[in-house]
């Protein structure tokens, strides 16, 4: 019912919302008869704040055509490798007609972004994907919103998850012969499992695995996104924050956490922040400073859009990540397709390096609960396990803006660089062809460039 009645609502809003956003372009318009009214500036921003507040946000496109590689603009194709009910294998193909930058782009890297199912779109690694075109063939996973998904395509588990990663993986050594994954916040724990179980069957694993800011052991330094679900019973969330989508989207009758509840838990998190930022906006077009109210724009543009998770998958990862840590108890089953039953073992992961992030003032995921992957992956020899700390990053900033750019990208490129070298006769495969020939955070403070990796020990990025 309360979805039903948030859909009436925002219905009844967005009429509203239009009407704002034309007034606030009718005043703000010089050659207007309204924009030469005392007072313009201060009504056309009023209105633009209003229109802010009430517009729908609906998911923003990726948006990258270009990167830079070595000074030449190197053309970028985005298209769905492999479309799942509930996922897109997306990949961003490069093309250019330098010979020489063609060379180097066949020989790069080829690595699978997992992206979080978490409640915003995977366009929020935009940046992340952005800076790692530069240097490797990269494929991201783009989450569906769950109340788009017919329920004639099933439910969505966590072992489905688990499932479509390996799924993933196996595409792309197929095409190259190995991969590596770098997963962002929460698929930390589904890409590990996946990972886990391939090597408990003897399958070829992951060159490495990047792992930044996930609950890996939500126990450690636990946030106040730890905490609550801790404290509260899996029936309390069952009960309470799980509905069933109105009949007028395509997933009409899917239970599911609607995308508005979860972005509510993120606002109230922090409401102080997005006030202040709200009126620094209304300041901002008062003063002119386009720079400034586009930059707001963009960025609320990618947090404000949201999606709805399936309830099955969201409630067991409750119950697995956060309430009786299956993982890190060694207690999670994972359950395969054709119904067995397959413990999740990472001490099984023996030819796989990993490579952990995590920022300084991360208040998602605390303090040592990414670096825990390192006590459980026990079969990896100490030189290949390294973990990386961010100073003065929170979590947004290990994966977008500048530091991400300048301090921890650095790392994560040499990592890999270091760990493709050992890759030995890949397979041909095509990624670039010669042709005829962006949404972040807002940038953070300005940062040294980041040392060298360093093998087996604690590194800091200051």
């Amino acid at each position: 019912m309360l979805y039903q009645i948030y859909e009436t609502q925002r219905a009844f809003i967005e009429p509203f919302a239009d009407l704002a956003q034309a007034n606030a372009k009718l005043f703000s318009n010089p050659l207007s008869p309204f924009g030469q009214m005392p007072m313009a500036q201060r009504i056309a921003a009023g209105y633009a704040l209003l229109h802010r507040l009430g517009k729908d946000y609906e998911k923003p496109q990726f948006g990258i055509h270009t990167v830079p590689v070595d000074g030449v603009e190197v053309a970028i194709h985005e298209r769905v490798e492999i479309d799942k009910p509930f996922c897109e294998l997306r990949r961003f193909k490069r093309f250019s007609d330098d010979p020489k930058t063609l060379e180097k782009l066949k020989g790069q890297p080829p690595v699978l972004i997992v992206a979080p199912l978490s409640g915003h779109y995977a366009t929020l690694l935009r940046d992340t994907v952005r800076t790692m075109l530069q240097d490797h063939k990269v494929y991201i996973t783009d989450w569906k919103n769950a109340r788009m998904v017919p329920l004639s395509e099933g439910e969505f588990h966590l072992d489905d998850y688990v499932h479509y990663v390996q799924e993933f993986i196996r595409h792309l050594q197929a095409q190259y012969g190995n991969c590596h994954v770098v997963s962002v916040c929460q698929p930390t724990v589904p890409v590990l499992a996946a990972v886990s179980l391939m090597a408990s069957r003897g399958e070829r694993t992951p060159l490495t695995m990047t792992m930044m800011g996930g609950p890996i052991d939500a126990r450690r330094s636990p946030t106040a996104v730890n905490n609550l679900a801790m404290k509260r019973s899996f029936s309390w969330f069952e009960n309470n924050v799980i509905y069933r989508v109105p009949p007028n989207f395509p997933g009409a009758g899917r239970r599911v956490y609607p995308g508005f509840l979860q972005y509510t838990g993120f606002v109230a998190m922090n409401p102080d922040r997005h006030a202040t930022s709200y009126y620094d906006y209304f300041r901002n077009l008062i003063k002119g400073d386009d720079a400034s109210a586009e930059a707001h724009r963009k960025f609320y543009d990618e947090y404000n859009a949201v999606l709805d998770m399936d309830a099955n998958y969201y409630l067991e990862t409750i119950r697995t990540v956060f309430q009786e840590f299956k993982l890190v108890h060694g207690t999670w089953d994972v359950r395969a397709p054709d119904g067995t039953l397959e413990r999740v073992r990472p001490q099984d992961i023996k030819d796989t390096a990993l490579l952990t992030i995590e920022g300084e003032l991360d208040d998602i995921s605390g303090s040592g609960q990414t670096e825990a992957a390192h006590d459980l992956c026990t079969g990896i020899v100490r030189k290949e396990q390294h973990h990386l700390v961010v100073e003065g990053a929170g979590h947004y900033g290990i994966f977008s803006g500048r530091r991400w750019r300048e301090r921890v990208y650095p790392h994560v490129r040499d990592f890999i660089a270091e760990h493709q070298r050992t890759f030995v006769n890949p397979p041909a495969a095509t990624e670039v062809a010669p042709v005829e020939a962006a949404v972040s955070a807002p940038a953070e403070a300005s940062a040294e460039a980041a040392p060298p990796v360093r093998k087996g020990r604690r590194t800091s990025a200051a």
